[in-house]
């Protein structure tokens, strides 16, 4: 396999998971258990659809298909179900997150927040409740799809079990991303590292994974070690790319503005090499609009030209491709256990992931 037909099987399964993710929010009506007269409850399902569906790599729901590969070509029975649970808890993550960071705009389109505070503009604390609410209801739906799947019932506890986990885990690591920022230095790469590996990797990489290769018979678990550091170098380029992005990437491409960490004050991968990469006037540059939410669009367009002064895209690429090679090499060692296809699949995502325009 050519790393030239990756985008070409990541179309695949996105085409094919977008019509059953369609088809499942138009069964909701009919296997939701809604009182008649509830006009908020259709409306927040309809704002769950419109996020869930607005763009995305589906890159979780990749990974899921391809795991099941390195075990069988053949059709297994379950991956639908567990698609859906996946992308389900990433709704639900994206509908919290956007509450956190108060972010306007997600894909083009409002956020579940934003669409709300225009539904309810004279009733805030009603709009923030419903919010909550519909990230709550889109994580209660990522674990009934599976309880409902036509599957043996140690299979579908194990994914239940694999998802509660995978969302306990990222609920941690959103409170130590917040917490990471309460301090007066900037943190290390090991809590970088921690924060990426439990907000990101655990559920957006490792579950799908786990997934995957329990609805093809295997058990995760033999291969715990491999997974985890698979996934764990996977996460941290992912939070890596998102962090630079958020400087140095194409608003317009990504949908949402850039230089929010700066307004917000966070201290993520970009942050932290910007800091360390400068010093004098342009550091004090930065720490001054380091958490004014009023920073305007000049002064950030001043500190990525601070940035890219001081070669931090450059050193942040290299440091993505470092991971992304270290990846590489886990998957690499599957090649004995299981499929050749499927194995190359895994070798080439990384460096493609670091690599992608968009």
């Amino acid at each position: 396999m050519s790393v030239e037909r990756l985008p070409d099987r990541l179309a695949g399964h996105q085409r094919g998971f977008e019509k059953r993710f369609a088809e499942y929010f138009d069964s909701l009506e009919a296997t939701l258990d809604v009182p008649a007269f509830s006009r908020f409850t259709p409306e927040c399902l309809e704002l769950l659809r419109a996020l869930s569906m607005r763009g995305g790599k589906r890159m979780r729901v990749v990974l899921l298909y391809e795991a099941a590969r390195l075990v069988t070509e053949a059709p297994v029975e379950g991956l639908d179900a567990a698609a859906l649970s996946v992308e389900l808890l990433q709704t639900h993550g994206l509908v919290h997150d956007d509450l956190i960071d108060d972010s306007a705009t997600r894909r083009g389109g409002p956020t579940t927040y934003y669409a709300y505070r225009e539904r309810f503009p004279e009733h805030p604390r009603a709009a923030l409740g419903l919010t909550v609410l519909a990230g709550d209801l889109a994580l209660a739906l990522s674990l009934r799809v599976l309880l409902d799947a036509g599957l043996p019932a140690a299979v579908r506890q194990a994914m239940v079990e694999v998802q509660t986990r995978a969302a306990a885990d990222t609920f941690v690591g959103q409170i130590v991303d917040l917490e990471r920022d309460f301090t007066d230095t900037p943190p290390g790469d090991a809590v970088l590292h921690a924060v990426a590996d439990h907000k990101t990797a655990r559920y957006s990489v490792l579950a799908p994974m786990r997934l995957g290769l329990l609805a093809a018979g295997e058990q995760p678990g033999a291969h715990e070690a491999e997974l985890s550091d698979y996934a764990r170098l996977i996460g941290i380029c992912g939070q890596m790319r998102d962090d630079y992005l958020d400087l140095f990437g194409d608003a317009e491409a990504m949908g949402k503005p850039t230089g929010t960490d700066i307004r917000e004050g966070r201290h993520t991968y970009t942050v932290v090499r910007l800091l360390s990469a400068v010093n004098g006037a342009e550091r004090a540059f930065v720490k001054e609009a380091l958490g004014h939410r009023a920073c305007t669009q000049e002064t950030i367009a001043e500190i990525r030209a601070i940035g890219e002064r001081a070669g931090v895209p450059d050193r942040m690429r290299a440091e993505m491709r470092q991971y992304a090679e270290q990846a590489r090499q886990v998957a690499a060692r599957w090649r004995p256990r299981w499929r050749e296809d499927a194995v190359a699949f895994f070798e080439l995502l990384p460096r493609w992931s670091v690599e992608r325009s968009r």
